[in-house]
């Protein structure tokens, strides 16, 4: 899709960092579209309540001004930092601003705890995983897994993971989980051959998709893991677009774990990145994203 050098459309594009690698390709592609990409990040923007506009971003209303909102990473923060961030997009999205992905998909997939539920429900094939504020139960947990994966239940590339196999280790983990006040999500450790499928779905359809191949049991590729091109199987790619509907996804990384027992869905990721991804197929990607993005713009 593509327009004139006189059309005003203009999409926000929420981030971080604008200058980050898939950032600067996402403005990139919007310009050879015709469309102005305008970057800016929370600290940029003002909430306005009892007077108008309800909010003021970098000089202008972006509920006036603005065809559409792309949400990329935003960072970490405070849970007061990130309950105001999420209800405003809420907000945005209410007053008439299309935000992409929602903010109610985006709250799904944040929690993995409630994105693995979501999924169960539909029934779609997830880990076995035990969250509780109670180290006694996680440690009956440990004792029934005994090859576990202790995961944030916020976070994502792989920070804060730990795999353990040895009781009291996890009782030290548990505790000082507790300590410091988190929730802690055990889930069972599922041997897949040192490697995970990341499946990339824009508008429930996987554009591409590789295998993340380590030397480690972490796959993360920003933890050094190498992007490996695939074929993706006929049903690993209805898993990967199952689960990026049930949580409203409409652009999502879907990361698949092979085993012996079969593919299980271990995350989902409202904000991904793709700058490995890319290096393994000729789609630019970064379009593929603008294309769809201004296909749900409003005019």
């Amino acid at each position: 899709m593509w327009f004139s050098s006189e059309t005003r459309v203009k999409i926000g594009i929420l981030t971080r960092n604008e200058k980050a690698w898939c950032s600067a390709r996402l403005g990139k592609a919007f310009k050879k579209k015709g469309v102005s990409p305008f970057f800016f990040n929370f600290n940029q923007l003002k909430a306005q309540v009892g007077f108008q506009p309800p909010f003021i971003v970098k000089g202008i209303n972006p509920i006036k001004e603005l065809s559409a909102l792309l949400v990329r990473p935003m960072g970490r923060g405070s849970l007061e930092e990130i309950i105001f961030q999420v209800n405003t997009l809420h907000r945005l999205y209410s007053k008439g601003l299309n935000v992409i992905n929602k903010p109610s998909a985006i709250e799904k997939a944040v929690d993995k705890y409630y994105t693995l539920a979501l999924l169960e429900d539909a029934g779609i094939p997830i880990p076995k995983t035990i969250v509780t504020e109670n180290i006694k139960e996680a440690l009956l947990s440990f004792k029934k897994f005994k090859d576990i994966v202790v995961k944030p239940v916020f976070g994502s590339r792989g920070i804060g993971i730990a795999r353990i196999s040895n009781f009291d280790i996890a009782e030290r983990s548990f505790r000082t989980l507790r300590f410091f006040k988190h929730v802690i999500y055990v889930q069972e450790y599922i041997p897949h051959g040192l490697k995970d499928l990341r499946a990339f779905v824009i508008d429930g359809r996987v554009v591409a998709a590789m295998h993340r191949v380590a030397s480690t049991w972490k796959t993360n590729v920003s933890l050094g893991a190498k992007p490996v091109k695939t074929k993706i199987s006929k049903e690993a790619e209805e898993l990967a677009v199952k689960s990026a509907k049930v949580l409203g996804c409409e652009i999502a990384g879907v990361d698949l774990l092979e085993s012996d027992k079969g593919l299980f869905i271990n995350e989902v990721n409202s904000q991904p990145g793709w700058r490995g991804l890319q290096t393994t197929t000729k789609i630019d990607i970064a379009s593929e994203i603008a294309d769809y993005v201004i296909s749900q713009a409003k005019k």
